[in-house]
């Protein structure tokens, strides 16, 4: 019993000594109001133990929370296990969430992303103003507090510039650290005038400069396209920013680190060549290989290259057979550029024969089908793997029946489309997704987002459609209805990465 309670106490005393050591605040209902408080500055993070996520995230967290203490910059954590109340005050629905605290009336959801480094540049925009104002002492420290700095040399009095700026910075404050400087001498030393702004970053070219009319959206324009590596890397952290730069992303996919890096090499001169109008990127082949066959590459054969027009959803594979050298490459982003490649679309055989009632789509007929003028089509984007799916498939054959037995056997269409198996130009971000795309207006088709009844289907479909087509469904025995579609695709969402 003795040797039991020595274990215990030493056991005790070292969590005693590991909680001491952590620069992550444990808060609870009884402490969390008046730390929050008693402090400018604050990220909270909500979690539960058993959370994976959560999990992943606590080492880095914890070099971020001992990165940001000589700043006074606290992170804390609640466990929404032991307290549930508190977490569910702060409207906390899943794990891990992270808020960011300026005292308990102005609380704001963390946006950035959750590596150590991450979260330490993000707190670290958080603590300063919109803009920091700077002269020759402080400028130099500045240049290099983050990745990417954006500076603007302009004159005091030059109000309209000054507006301009400040007014960006409060928009993309999350994104970038803003300084100003007043100091003519300063911008001279720099070897710019008033009024200019001068990007500076920890790669590349180590800075770029806009000396352009101050406009709100080309400032916003040159920081995203200067800020952006020439030949970056796609990964979690990166995925959605590449999505949604609205141009294309060139991808080198390669297995080693090594190989990267050379690959890199050799296609940066045609980064250069082709910066702010085509984004370059590697991608790790060992870990996101699968993600090559969504732009049309074999997923056993790397290193390779394939470009895809995000805008469209068009896909440009490289021929995995061919090297990956410099000249073949810029050969074929050239030719792209110019519009002389064809897109690869990845489609199943168009059927011999439509079997059953419900039209069975795949890429090389939907402009065919779906984009029929003539016709009210829905359809649904499916995954063979996706249980709602198969859940839904016999109520969809009994609706396309009902149709196809009607009166409008020849203005509505009840589809399908396998979304895994088949490129398709629409967003697709759940299973099953489905849209109705009426006759007369196909630029502008309906997501459904109801219950997965007949008679709900038949609804959307009247209320939605050109031609107003109701049918009678058959009286069944009362059920209870089936889940809301937008809730169920919830549960069978997944990312590209």
């Amino acid at each position: 019993m003795h040797h039991k309670r020595l274990v215990c106490a030493v056991l005790g005393a070292m969590a005693a000594v590991a909680s001491a050591e952590s620069d992550v605040t444990s808060l609870t209902k009884d402490t969390f109001n008046d730390f929050i408080n008693s402090n400018d500055l604050v990220l909270a993070e909500f979690f539960a133990p058993w959370c994976g996520h959560c999990k992943a995230l606590a080492p880095e967290y914890e070099e971020a929370a001992t990165a940001l203490k000589e700043k006074n910059i606290k992170l804390a954590k609640v466990d929404c296990v032991d307290e549930a109340d508190l977490c569910k005050d702060h409207g906390v629905e899943g794990y891990p969430t992270l808020k960011v605290f300026r005292g308990l009336d102005k609380v704001t959801p963390y946006t950035g992303q959750r590596k150590a480094a991450g979260i330490t540049s993000y707190m670290v925009k958080q603590s300063l103003p919109a803009v920091s104002i700077l002269n020759k002492d402080t400028v130099e420290d500045f240049k290099t507090a983050d990745k990417v700095v954006l500076v603007a040399y302009i004159s005091a009095d030059d109000k309209a510039s000054n507006e301009t700026f400040t007014s960006l910075a409060n928009e993309l404050r999350d994104t970038y650290l803003f300084g100003g400087v007043n100091d003519a001498a300063v911008a001279e030393a720099e070897g710019v005038k008033f009024p200019s702004i001068v990007l500076y970053k920890s790669f590349d070219e180590g800075k770029n400069v806009f000396t352009d009319k101050f406009d709100v959206d080309a400032i916003r324009s040159f920081a995203q396209v200067a800020a952006t590596p020439l030949v970056g890397e796609v990964g979690p952290e990166t995925y959605s920013g590449y999505m949604s730069a609205g141009i294309p992303l060139a991808y080198i996919f390669a297995e080693t680190q090594e190989e990267r890096d050379d690959l890199s090499k050799i296609v940066k001169p045609i980064a250069e060549k082709y910066k702010g109008k085509i984004n370059f990127a590697t991608i790790d082949a060992k870990s996101f290989g699968a993600h090559a066959a969504n732009i049309n590459l074999k997923t056993d054969k790397f290193p390779a290259f394939a470009i895809h027009d995000v805008d469209k959803n068009l896909k440009y594979p490289f021929d995995q057979d061919k090297e990956i050298n410099e000249k073949d490459i810029a050969k074929f982003v050239d030719e792209f550029a110019d519009g002389k490649i064809e897109p690869s679309i990845k489609s199943e055989p168009i059927p011999e024969t439509q079997e059953g009632p419900v039209t069975v789509v795949v890429a090389h007929t939907y402009s065919e089908i779906i984009l029929d003028d003539a016709k009210d089509v829905l359809i649904e984007f499916y995954a063979p793997w996706c249980g709602h799916c198969k859940a839904l498939a016999p109520k969809y054959e009994e609706l396309a029946s009902l149709y196809a037995n009607s009166e409008f056997k020849d203005k509505v269409v009840i589809a399908k489309i396998d979304a895994t198996n088949n490129d398709v130009p629409d967003e697709i971000q759940g299973f099953p997704t489905i849209k109705l795309y009426p006759a007369g207006d196909k630029k502008n088709p309906v997501t459904y987002g109801g219950a997965r009844t007949i008679e709900d289907f038949v609804e959307f479909i009247k209320e939605n459609g050109k031609y107003k087509a109701a049918v009678e469904v058959p009286v069944e025995p009362t059920e209870e209805a089936a889940p809301a579609a937008s809730e169920e695709a919830k549960a069978d969402d997944h990312d590209e990465l």
